[in-house]
């Protein structure tokens, strides 16, 4: 199975995962145009700088140079000023006074173990920080998308017939819905138009499907493959468009579907919580050994046991493990079968497939370590960021609310005593107040 990480020799030969690998949930897309030019960016911890276009280079550098890991990168609304902040406070304060310290092979040689730093929001600097950060960005992008819904002197030519528009936006993006059947959105929900079309005409212009991103010899056959196939349409799952749509910049950590799901007036009307309107979002578990993916936890569990005769259930029953224990094995066997290692014999492999038949043949499937090789702290952090295998564990009736106590990875949980005041303090609806007190 496809997978992205970023990996490295630390120490010899030793193989290491130095952040979560990813499930493929959808047909990549690469970005016609880049967006992300800008000044470079300098390291919090040393004067080394990247492209703005190359954050993954510099997250990658920080950690293995510097090993520090900087929690939900994604969610950081202006990363080259959050970079910034923290590398001014670094030299003014240790960075021990901010971040977290974890260290992993905790049970292992001195020489083993290693110090790592986590910098999240969890420290309530922090949290400022990103808060203001997305208030800035949201400020920016509703004064951008003001100006183009004001814009009367727009100018541009169809992409699908030639004709030209003049006047305002809603003129073009109208027609393209009503004369060509293919609608980005209502105009107003729309920033950054001219670039988002840019995007659009560049893909036809090099024969690019809009939908499945596929290419094709001429426009007549691309025209066909869209209009059969019925991809004359945006994919919603292709995230190079969420920059040009203004729900996508509402609120800090949510996505646009979590915050389109929301119902404004339960801010002040409900006083009670009613979760009777939740709906789980469907599992699709990925079996440890092959590629198959089910839609519940007990489909997976039994095609592990039946086809590669591993049997979690037993392992968890006789090992009598807890919650937090069952993730760290199954962050364990990911990792040791993402780099073709037996876990039960240490023996390096080609492929996963000749691993897997190995693991069959040796009868090794349920031949686990001691508990102390893979029970470590190191294991709490996921293989596959989206691993739905580790969501669907379930706990035991003796087990704890928690980890073992005696865990040196810091657990901290959020206030929710209050809810109701968390919702009316979100960072939307705070601007909304400022932006109507000031009109």
């Amino acid at each position: 199975m496809a997978a992205q990480a970023h990996n490295t020799n630390l120490t010899g030969d030793q193989d290491c995962i130095l952040e979560p690998l990813c499930f493929p949930e959808h047909l990549s897309a690469s970005t016609c145009l880049s967006f992300n030019d800008g000044p470079p960016v300098t390291c919090v911890l040393c004067s080394d700088s990247f492209p703005s276009s190359e954050k993954d280079q510099l997250l990658k550098h920080v950690v293995l140079d510097h090993k520090l890991v900087i929690a939900d990168v994604k969610l950081i609304a202006d990363f080259p000023r959050y970079m910034l902040y923290w590398k001014k406070r670094f030299t003014e304060q240790p960075i021990t006074d901010f971040c977290s310290v974890i260290k992993t092979n905790s049970e292992g040689p001195v020489e083993q173990q290693e110090h790592y730093f986590l910098l999240c929001d969890a420290l309530p600097e922090d949290r400022i920080l990103r808060e203001q950060l997305q208030q800035r960005r949201l400020e920016e992008v509703l004064d951008q998308q003001q100006k183009e819904r004001d814009d009367t002197t727009f100018h541009r030519t169809c992409m699908f017939c030639n004709e030209e528009f003049t006047g305002n936006r809603s003129l073009l993006l109208n027609h393209m819905a009503k004369e060509h059947s293919f609608s980005i959105g209502l105009p107003d929900n729309i920033v950054y138009c001219t670039e988002f079309l840019d995007t659009l005409e560049w893909k036809l212009e090099n024969m690019q499907c809009l939908y499945c991103e596929k290419t094709f010899r001429d426009k007549t056959t691309l025209k066909d493959h869209m209009r059969k196939k019925q991809h004359r349409r945006i994919n919603a799952r292709n995230h190079d468009y969420d920059r040009f749509y203004v729900i996508n910049y509402l609120e800090l950590g949510k996505t646009w579907e979590e915050v389109q799901s929301e119902d404004d007036r339960d801010l002040f009307e409900d006083e009670d919580d009613d979760w009777s309107d939740w709906q789980a979002h469907p599992v699709c578990a990925v079996c440890l050994f092959c590629e198959q993916q089910t839609d519940t936890m007990e489909k997976i569990y039994t095609h592990m046991k039946e086809t590669h005769e591993f049997d979690l259930h037993m392992l968890k029953t006789d090992l009598n493990l807890k919650f937090y224990q069952q993730v760290k094995l199954v962050n364990y066997i990911r990792r040791e079968l993402h780099q073709c290692h037996c876990y039960g014999c240490q023996e390096k492999f080609g492929s996963k497939e000749e691993l897997v038949q190995h693991l069959v043949n040796t009868g090794h499937m349920m031949q686990l370590p001691e508990v102390s090789h893979w029970d470590q702290p190191q294991y709490y952090f996921p293989t596959y960021e989206n691993d739905a295998l580790l969501t669907g564990l379930s706990d035991s009736e003796s087990e704890s609310d928690g980890p073992n106590h005696s865990s040196e990875v810091p657990v901290i949980s959020e206030d929710i005593s209050n809810l109701k005041l968390l919702k009316q303090t979100s960072v939307l609806n705070k601007l909304l107040k400022d932006r109507g007190s000031s009109s």
